[in-house]
């Protein structure tokens, strides 16, 4: 059977990261997703290095099971292209700045005069009001305006760190994906249409507040300087490599220090209790490293298994792709694209039992499916052939 999402289409006019990692969630549960690119280069992503074939990693990342249609939107007869296109759309999704898309005459209320239950989707960086609004965003900057950088820093006195990977862009990505999916649910039940606004900001301060704005929690009660419990952190290292080791409960420490063979730690008054193993956490962490550096990590990990303590090998990129766990998951697909060559990709994350995403196509060309989708409009095919000339 054919995804979940397979009937719906989405028209989509994103480009970097997290309006075509939403999208390409959606193309990989089975929406059919028409991705509208300028002729002029399209999505930026497709210049960017570490490329064969012509084709970038990143825009492959991002942009598999898509179908790319090549449109100058300044042109009025390849606007109007699109404005056929989206009177049979299901969702329109863009990642412009604020206002950008209205004096491209693409603002919701034109596009509702087309298809008036349509789920109208606008992803931006700090929202769409406010001082911030107008400015350019990347994603250091929202790491730096969420908070995110201090956290990550553990303390307020610590030089603030970014996260090393574009958490924001991504995070964005799956929370506008998810919130598609909740509308058209509810387009299903009400028979209307609506528009749903996120931005990168929001999705970073929502997703840190679930485990890192505790003390901001209480109004009235809020921690003046945040500060880390411990700036050690669950990392050990072992006489060849790397390990993680993790515990909470009372069980777990008691088999812990059987794999450490430190029975004495159980008789210490600093470690009696998980509240006090909690306050005194950097001796015991600091402990725990001492001992741990002791023996090889494939050592460490068979004592610790056998008494079923948390505890897991830390992986470079490369060992990642060959690791056990991954193979035994499926989590990793490899397949032929027809320019660039054998590809590598993480296959998608949810499986679903009744309806299973499947790789229908890799990612596009810039504009290889523009006379397929303009025939499938009803667009005669002497006015295809006079906009594939103005293209090319």
């Amino acid at each position: 059977m054919p995804g979940p999402l397979h009937g719906y289409r989405i028209v989509d006019l994103t480009a970097m990261v997290s309006g075509p990692l939403a999208t390409m969630l959606l193309a990989d549960q089975g929406a059919d997703v028409i991705k509208v690119e300028n002729p002029n280069g399209g999505d930026f992503t497709r210049a960017v290095s570490t490329r064969r074939g012509g084709f970038s990693a990143s825009f492959l990342n991002n942009n598999r099971n898509k179908r790319s249609i090549a449109l100058n939107l300044k042109e009025p007869a390849e606007l109007e292209a699109l404005k056929k296109l989206l009177g049979g759309a299901d969702v329109f999704i863009q990642n412009f700045r604020p206002g950008v898309i209205e004096r491209m005459g693409l603002g919701e209320d034109v596009v509702r005069s087309l298809s008036p239950e349509i789920i109208y989707v606008s992803i931006c960086g700090f929202g769409d009001s406010g001082p911030y609004a107008d400015k350019p965003v990347y994603d250091p900057l929202v790491q730096a305006l969420s908070g995110l950088t201090t956290i990550q820093a553990g303390s307020d006195s610590e030089r603030p760190r970014l996260v090393r990977t574009i958490l924001p862009d991504k995070l964005s990505g799956i929370t506008a994906a998810q919130a598609i999916t909740a509308a058209l649910v509810s387009r299903e039940r009400t028979g209307k249409g609506q528009h749903v606004r996120v931005s990168m900001l929001d999705s970073v301060v929502s997703f840190l507040w679930n485990s890192d704005m505790g003390g901001h929690t209480f109004v009235g009660e809020e921690i003046q300087s945040d500060r880390a419990q411990s700036f050690i952190d669950l990392i050990y290292e072992t006489t060849d490599g790397y390990i993680s080791v993790a515990v909470q409960s009372d069980k777990e420490w008691n088999g812990l220090v059987r794999a450490l063979n430190k029975p004495e730690w159980l008789e210490d008054e600093r470690f009696r209790t998980a509240s006090l193993r909690q306050k005194n956490i950097d001796d015991r962490l600091t402990l725990t490293q001492q001992v741990l550096a002791t023996r090889s990590s494939a050592e460490w990990l068979a004592r610790l298994e056998a008494e079923d303590v948390p505890c897991a090998p830390v992986l470079n990129r490369r060992d990642v792709i060959h690791n056990e766990q991954i193979k035994a998951n499926g989590t990793i697909m490899e397949f032929d694209h027809p320019v660039a060559g054998p590809l590598r990709q993480a296959r998608p994350a949810a499986r679903f039992s009744q309806t299973p995403t499947e790789l229908r196509h890799a990612a596009p060309g810039l504009g290889q499916h523009t006379q397929e989708v303009l025939r499938e409009l009803g667009i005669p095919q002497e006015e295809i052939d006079g906009l594939m000339d103005r293209l090319t």
